[in-house]
C-alpha cells in the first residue's frame, strides 16, 4: 500500500489548520509527525483515516480516492487521542467485539497481541479496573492485532511508564515490515529511537524536518 496526499487544506472558523498537504507514504517506514499543541497534527490524521473531510484535496490509497469512494480506508486501524472502550467489558471481550467487525482473526490472536503489549494475566479484567497504562495499551493492542497494512497512532505511549512505552517501540519497530506507520508523537524518545522519517507542522504547512 502507498498513500499519498495531495492538496489537502482543512479550516474550522475561517482559521485554517491544513494548508495544501502534500506528502507520500511509503511501507516498511515509521513516519512522525510533530509540532505544538493544536497545530493540526490529529486533523491530518483523522482526514487519513476517513473521519473528517477535508475542504479541499484528496488522499489516495494505491491511486485511488478510497475515502471518497468507501469512507473507510482498507487495511487501516488507528489509536487517536485516548481510547475509549465498554466499561462492564473485559479487555478481551472488548477486542473480541472489535475484531468481529471484520471477522480475520481468532481469539487467539487477540490473546497473542494481548500478551505482546503486556497485558496476559490481564485479559479477564473489565476495562473499568483498567489503568490508565493498560488502557493505552489495550488501544494499541486492538490497533495492531489484525496486522493492517497502514497503522496510525496519535501519541500512543502517553499513561505509559518508561519500561512500557520503550516496550512498545520495540514492538513497533519489529512490526514495520510491509506496513505503513504514522505516529504524532512531542516524545523525544520516539524521535530518536523509533521513527524513520521526520515532519513537522507549523502554522498549517507540513515539512521534512531533519533528525539530529
Amino acid at each position: 500500500m502507498n498513500v499519498r496526499i495531495n492538496n489537502v487544506s482543512k479550516s474550522f472558523k475561517n482559521q485554517t489548520i491544513l494548508n495544501n498537504i502534500n506528502i507520500e507514504f511509503k511501507p516498511n517506514k515509521i513516519y512522525g509527525i510533530i509540532g505544538r499543541n493544536g497545530s493540526g497534527k490529529t486533523v491530518l490524521l483523522k482526514i487519513i483515516c476517513g473521519i473528517l473531510n477535508a475542504d479541499k484535496g484528496e488522499v489516495l490509497f494505491d491511486n485511488e480516492n478510497y475515502i471518497k469512494k468507501f469512507g473507510v480506508p482498507k487495511s487501516t486501524r488507528a489509536l487517536i487521542e485516548n481510547p475509549e472502550m465498554i466499561n462492564e467489558l473485559s479487555g478481551f471481550d472488548n477486542l473480541k467485539l472489535i475484531a468481529s467487525i471484520q471477522q480475520v482473526i481468532d481469539d487467539n490472536k487477540i490473546l497473542k497481541t494481548l500478551e505482546l503489549v503486556g497485558l496476559k494475566g490481564e485479559e479477564n479484567k473489565k476495562y473499568k479496573d483498567y489503568s490508565l497504562g493498560m488502557k493505552q495499551k489495550l488501544g494499541i493492542a486492538q490497533v495492531l492485532m489484525e496486522d493492517s497494512d497502514l497503522i496510525i497512532l496519535d501519541e500512543p505511549f502517553n499513561g505509559l511508564d518508561d519500561k512500557s512505552a520503550n516496550d512498545m517501540r520495540d514492538l513497533i519497530k519489529k512490526l514495520k515490515n510491509n506496513k505503513i506507520i504514522i505516529i504524532a508523537t512531542h516524545i523525544k524518545e520516539d524521535i530518536d529511537n523509533l521513527i524513520d522519517e521526520l515532519y513537522k507542522l507549523d502554522s498549517g504547512n507540513l515539512k521534512y524536518e531533519k533528525k539530529d
